[in-house]
Order: structure tokens, then sequence, then C-alpha cells
């Protein structure tokens, strides 16, 4: 009883142009909701757009939950995540191929402020050695997930959300 009250929870949480957060793609928007028999299983899906990888995904309102997928994130979160590129940066004294495990971890979660400390470890600054190329996509990879979510939270274009963040970090 308890799991079908979430679902009709859920199908009504999210409406058509919503922008929502899948961790392993980033922010997308909610373009449709849709029912189709896949499997002989009548199910109820919500349709979510990602535009910067030209795909589209369709949820089962019933493993909503399950997948993650999650409304963009409040004000307070993402001011959280702007703080926590103001830190300092922990790196770990692990091997690399341990700390990028655990940085694509915390990219696939989802999770701003998550992406937010990986953007921040990752970071150089001028004078800084220069980072590897796998460092360098990883970095890439955690700004991209947040630029779009501050973007998303912020109403503004995803390369001003990018200038932004990259704003806070030179200046911390």
């Amino acid at each position: 009883m308890a799991t079908e009250k979430k679902g009709k929870e859920n199908k009504i949480s999210y409406k058509v142009d919503d922008f929502v957060v899948y961790p392993t793609h980033g922010v997308g928007q909610v373009t449709g909701l849709e029912k189709a028999t896949i499997a002989g299983h009548d199910l109820d899906l919500v349709v979510v757009s990602f535009n910067n990888d030209r795909m589209t995904l369709r949820v089962p309102i019933n493993k909503i939950e399950t997948s993650g997928l999650r409304k963009v994130s409040s004000r307070q979160i993402m001011d959280t995540a702007v703080m926590t590129l103001k830190g300092r940066a922990r790196i770990k004294r692990t091997m690399w191929s341990r700390r990028a495990q655990e940085y694509e971890a915390k990219i696939n979660s989802g999770d701003p402020v998550l992406l937010a400390e990986v953007v921040r470890d990752l970071h150089r600054n001028v004078g800084q050695p220069d980072q590897s190329f796998s460092e360098r996509q990883i970095y890439e990879s955690a700004l991209d997930r947040l630029a779009g979510e501050f973007a998303a939270v912020e109403s503004i274009d995803k390369g001003n959300a990018t200038e932004k963040l990259e704003a806070v970090l030179q200046a911390a």
C-alpha cells in the first residue's frame, strides 16, 4: 500500500518543463508523462530530455526513487555547494586510481555538495602544477554537472554558471 501511495506522489510531483537531475546524466527537463506497455506491463513513465547529450530517458514512476531521479536542488543546497568550493582542497595521499574512483562515485551520486568537493579538490590555479589528462577529464565532468544544476537553480545559461563557479574558485 505504501509503494502505491509513493507512486502517486511522484506522479504529481513531476510536471512538464520541470528541471530534474538524473545522477549519471546531470540536469534534464521533463518533456512529458506517458503510459506504455513494456514486456506486458503497463507503466507510467516520466520522459526526461537531456539536450546536451541529445538523449531522452523514460523512467518508470515506480522506479524513480531507486533510479535517483530528483528535482533540482534548492537554493540553500546550492549555496552550501558554493561554500564548499571556497574551502580548502582536501587531497588524500592515496594512489591516483583509488582517488579517481572516489571522484567518479561522487560525480555519479549527483549530489551538488559532493560535486563541489571534486571540483574544489581538482581545481588548479595559475602557478600550480599541470593536471594529468584523467584529472582534467574528471574535473571538467564534475564542473559541467555542477554548472548544469547551478544554472537551473539560478535561471541562467550554463556558460554563465560555469564562469561564476570558476570565479568562486579563483577567489578562494
